[in-house]
């Protein structure tokens, strides 16, 4: 009797994984989408934690064991992920299909010139963080049910009523999200890094300036010296910043000038409680919004 009911469940569990397409996603962004899309048809992880600088990821065996086993790679693509070929090549799956993201996005901040290091972390293709716009994520969740369905076709019509699923319950928010940036429109807010161009666009908000001199350079005293008068000039009124960088600066600024600091969650699980793409962006226009 035992080594029937061992049997059974052998089988239910291999049922249940059987015909599960394994991605592997280089953001929890990409990840959640994913599980919107594919859900219990796919079987999905991602490498880059949700409160870690997509930018900078030692690269790990395990990583590379991960993308071994896996069908299909998701990236954000525009040498955000400067890391993921090392692990694409160290995987040697021959047969990993590589999906950049990036290739429906509209680019923003292509630079019209030679790029060099004095120049700081620019990316040559334009700028990576087009996620932070909500409505790149329908562009997004569209490549992705595309690579779903071309590996996966005997699953068609269970990933496009997912993914319509999906893309109903986002315009939704994408409404309520819209009205709340309303009152937004024309402000004008500091950032910490070069992530936001998408966001401000979309929403009207005008960039004062950065606390970070050049993309991905430290803050230093004579630049925060310089902000002191742009936040003066321009009366902005918050410094918006991912919560996996150092608040030393921003807070320093903030004692002499008065400005809040709003430190956000830029990928799913960067903070407690932010398990969707849908919570994240509630989080980030919630706390913009409410301090504008």
């Amino acid at each position: 009797m035992k080594n029937i009911l061992v049997i059974l469940l052998l089988l239910v569990f291999t049922s249940m994984n059987f015909g599960q397409v394994k991605v592997v996603a280089t953001t929890s962004v990409i990840y959640d989408l994913v599980k919107e899309i594919g859900k219990d048809k796919v079987e999905a992880d991602y490498i880059c934690r949700g409160d870690q600088d997509p930018h900078y990821v030692e690269i790990l065996p395990s990583y590379m064991l991960k993308l071994r086993k896996a069908e299909l790679f998701f990236k954000i693509g525009l040498g955000l992920e400067i890391w993921a070929q090392q692990l694409i090549d160290g995987s040697r799956n021959d047969n990993l299909k590589i999906i950049d993201l990036s290739n429906g996005i509209e680019k923003k901040e292509i630079p019209a010139g030679k790029v060099d290091a004095s120049q700081g972390d620019i990316h040559p293709y334009g700028n990576p963080h087009y996620w932070l716009d909500p409505y790149n994520a329908k562009i997004m969740a569209a490549e992705i049910l595309e690579a779903l369905l071309a590996k996966s076709p005997e699953n068609s019509e269970y990933f496009k009523k997912n993914y319509q699923n999906y893309i109903s319950t986002l315009d939704k928010k994408l409404i309520e999200w819209n009205s709340k940036m309303k009152k937004a429109e024309g402000r004008s807010i500091v950032f910490f890094h070069a992530s936001w161009i998408y966001f401000a666009e979309r929403y009207g908000l005008k960039i004062s300036g950065y606390v970070e001199p050049k993309p991905g350079i430290p803050p230093t005293p004579s630049h925060n010296a310089e902000l002191y008068n742009i936040i003066k000039k321009s009366g902005a009124n918050v410094i918006v910043m991912e919560n996996y960088y150092s608040d030393k600066a921003p807070n320093q600024i903030a004692s002499q000038t008065g400005i809040k600091v709003i430190k956000v969650p830029i990928a799913v699980f960067g903070m407690e409680g932010i398990d969707s793409y849908i919570k994240m962006m509630d989080y980030i226009i919630n706390n913009i919004s409410g301090n504008l």
